[in-house]
């Protein structure tokens, strides 16, 4: 894992944490600011208020996506792995082309644009791996909607990393994972 004033932990180290291994619960105001922030994020999603979404995120922010692989149980590899391909690997660059790409007249996977409803769901909040940081785990569903009768739906779960920055809560590190092994809507234009 990197050290705090790197940036905290690795998000993508932070499965022994999803096996049970977990921090002391945070239970006080810090929770419900956790909470607030995770539902006001999908709002701005939804409303495709990007300026405001960008705003929240960490400038250190890396937003991980893995593939995931059938394996059997006794496979050392896993389900996912770092090193193999991976839906998002992103940092903040890399996201702000994601978003202007949306915007751009041209991107015809986006033009009519995509409704999307994002549900937040399974907030559990713990004590970050570093000061002035939160562990927070959610589960999602992205429902996403186009023209007449295109519809498709997202869900999964997430590991977050919220660090205070300037007085505020910002994401510094998402790993989102869904269950499918293989994605069934034709792109995956959307953040989750």
């Amino acid at each position: 894992m990197a050290a705090c004033a790197d940036g905290g932990g690795d998000v993508m180290a932070e499965s022994n944490l999803m096996q049970g291994n977990e921090r002391m619960a945070v239970l006080d105001e810090r929770a419900r600011k956790a909470e607030a922030f995770l539902l006001r994020e999908a709002r701005l999603l939804d409303d495709e208020r990007w300026d405001d979404w960008l705003a929240i995120l960490s400038p250190d922010i890396h937003y991980w996506m893995p593939g995931i692989e059938n394996r059997r149980r006794e496979d050392r590899l896993g389900t996912y792995s770092e090193k193999h391909m991976a839906y998002f690997d992103d940092r903040l660059r890399d996201i702000e082309r994601r978003v202007a790409r949306f915007r751009q007249p041209s991107a015809w996977a986006e033009n009519p644009p995509t409704r999307n409803v994002h549900l937040i769901s399974n907030i559990e909040v713990f004590e970050g791996e570093c000061s002035g940081e939160l562990l927070v785990y959610s589960c999602f569903m992205n429902l996403r909607s186009r023209g007449l009768d295109e519809q498709h739906q997202l869900v999964g779960r997430r590991v977050d990393v919220l660090r205070w920055e300037d007085g505020r809560l910002r994401l510094l590190r998402r790993k989102v994972l869904i269950p499918n092994a293989m994605l069934l809507c034709k792109n995956i234009n959307t953040f989750l």
